[in-house]
C-alpha cells in the first residue's frame, strides 16, 4: 500500500486530504480494468469517465468565475492517476493543459464556450506547441498566423502533439510578427474539424499515448480565437508550463510510489536461501535509496505547488528543480524495481515493465532534463546577482 502520510504535510489543507480519499476509491473501482488495446477510445472513455466522477472539475477554471487553478489539487489527481494507470494520468493532464491558456487568458466568453465541456468530459483538449525544428526552442516556431479581415490564416506544422488526432479543440502557438524570437509569437484556440486543418501523422510511441503531426494549410480562423493579445504567446506558453510543469513531476512521483510499492511487495515475497529477498542488505540499501528519492521528490514537488497556490507570481526555479529531481529520480527508481524483479522485471505484462517504458517521456517533454538544469543555473546566477 502506497505511503500516505505525505497528506498530513502543512503543504495541504483538509480539502486537499478529502480530495485524495475520493479519488482513491475511484481509482480503485474504475481504473483496475481499463482496456489499453485500443488507446484512443481507452483516453476518450477515460477523460469521460473522469468527467462524470467530477474530478476533471479541477482541471481548469470555473467558466462563470470563482476560483483559480489550484495546483496541489492537480498535482494530487496526477499522481494519485499515475500510481494507478498512466493513460488515466495522460488523459487529466491533457484536459488541464490543453485549456491552461484559456484559464489563465481566455475571455469570459472563451472560457464558457470550451471550458464548460472540457471540465465536463465532453471535449477532450490538446496544447500545440511544438513544432518539427522547434521543440524545447519555442522561440524558434515558424508556423505563421497571417491576418486577412476578419481571420487568422494558418500555415505550418506542429508535432509531438499530445491528443494529435482526438482532441476537439486545440491551444496553438503561431508567429503573428510582432517582433522576432520569441516576441512574434501569438496563441489561439482552434477547433479541430476546420477546413486546411488536417492530422498527418499519428506517432507511436514506447508508452502507448494519442500523439500527432498536424499540417495548417491555408486554414482560416477567425480573429476571436486569439488568445490574451498578439505577441503575448510566448509569455501564454511559459505561464501555462509555469502551472503545469509541477505536475510532471507529480506524475512522475506516482510512478516511483508504484515502483516501490511492487519492489517491496516481491522483496517480501520472493524466497533465496529459504529467506525473504528482503532480508539480504544490498536490497534493504536498494529500497532505503528508493524511499529516500520518492520522498525528496514529493517535498519538491508539493513545495512548488503550495509556493504557487500561496500567491507566487512565477515559480520558474521551484517547479523546474521539482520537474528535474522527481523524473530524474523516477527512472532510478523504476530501474531499481525492474532489477530486484530479476526476470520477470522486463516481462511484457508485469506492472513494472509498464513504468519502464511509462516514465522515460517525462525527462522529455514539457521541458527536458537538460533545459531545467538550464533553467535552474539561470535562476540561481539572477538570485546571486540580485542578492
Amino acid at each position: 500500500m502506497a505511503d500516505k502520510t505525505f497528506l498530513t504535510w502543512p503543504f495541504f489543507e483538509e480539502r486537499h486530504r478529502a480530495l485524495a480519499e475520493d479519488l482513491e476509491a475511484w481509482c480503485a473501482s474504475h481504473l483496475s480494468a481499463v482496456d489499453h488495446s485500443d488507446t484512443d477510445a481507452a483516453c476518450r472513455a477515460l477523460v469521460a469517465g473522469l468527467g462524470e466522477a467530477g474530478f476533471l472539475r479541477l482541471s481548469a477554471v470555473e467558466p462563470e468565475g470563482g476560483a483559480g487553478l489550484d495546483v496541489r489539487s492537480l498535482c494530487l489527481i496526477r499522481e494519485t492517476l499515475a500510481r494507478h494507470d498512466g493513460l488515466a494520468d495522460f488523459a487529466f493532464a491533457m484536459q488541464g493543459l490543453g485549456t491552461g491558456a484559456i484559464s489563465l487568458f481566455g475571455t469570459p466568453e472563451q472560457k464558457r464556450r470550451w471550458l464548460t465541456q472540457t471540465r465536463a468530459g465532453a471535449a477532450i483538449s490538446a496544447f500545440a506547441l511544438t513544432e518539427p525544428e522547434a521543440g524545447s526552442d519555442v522561440a524558434a516556431s515558424t508556423l505563421s498566423a497571417v491576418e486577412d479581415g476578419d481571420h487568422f490564416v494558418l500555415n505550418g506544422e506542429k508535432t509531438w502533439i499530445s491528443n494529435g488526432g482526438i482532441a476537439d479543440i486545440y491551444t496553438l502557438f503561431a508567429r503573428t510578427g510582432e517582433g522576432p524570437g520569441a516576441r512574434g509569437l501569438s496563441a489561439f484556440v482552434v477547433p479541430a474539424g476546420l477546413a486546411g486543418f488536417e492530422v498527418v501523422e499519428r506517432l507511436e510511441v514506447i508508452a502507448p499515448h494519442p500523439l500527432g503531426r498536424l499540417r495548417f494549410t491555408d486554414c482560416r480562423i477567425p480573429k476571436d480565437a486569439l488568445l490574451g493579445e498578439r505577441g503575448q504567446g510566448f509569455k501564454i506558453a511559459m505561464s501555462v508550463l509555469d502551472v503545469f510543469r509541477s505536475t510532471v513531476a507529480a506524475a512522475a512521483l506516482g510512478f516511483a510510489r508504484r515502483a516501490l510499492d511492487e519492489a517491496l511487495t516481491r522483496v517480501t515475497t520472493r524466497q533465496v536461501q529459504g529467506a525473504p529477498l528482503f532480508d539480504l542488505q544490498m536490497v534493504q540499501g536498494h529500497i532505503a535509496d528508493m524511499a529516500l528519492d520518492v520522498d525528496a521528490a514529493a517535498l519538491l514537488v508539493y513545495r512548488a505547488a503550495w509556493a504557487k497556490d500561496s500567491g507566487a507570481p512565477r515559480v520558474t526555479r521551484e517547479a523546474a528543480m521539482a520537474k528535474l529531481f522527481a523524473t530524474d529520480q523516477a527512472q532510478q527508481v523504476i530501474d531499481r524495481a525492474v532489477q530486484l524483479h530479476g526476470g520477470d522485471g522486463v516481462r511484457k505484462g508485469q506492472k513494472v515493465e509498464e513504468l519502464y517504458r511509462d516514465i522515460r517521456a517525462l525527462r522529455i517533454y514539457e521541458g527536458a532534463s537538460d533545459v531545467q538544469r538550464v533553467v535552474i543555473a539561470r535562476q540561481a546566477l539572477g538570485m546571486h546577482q540580485g542578492g
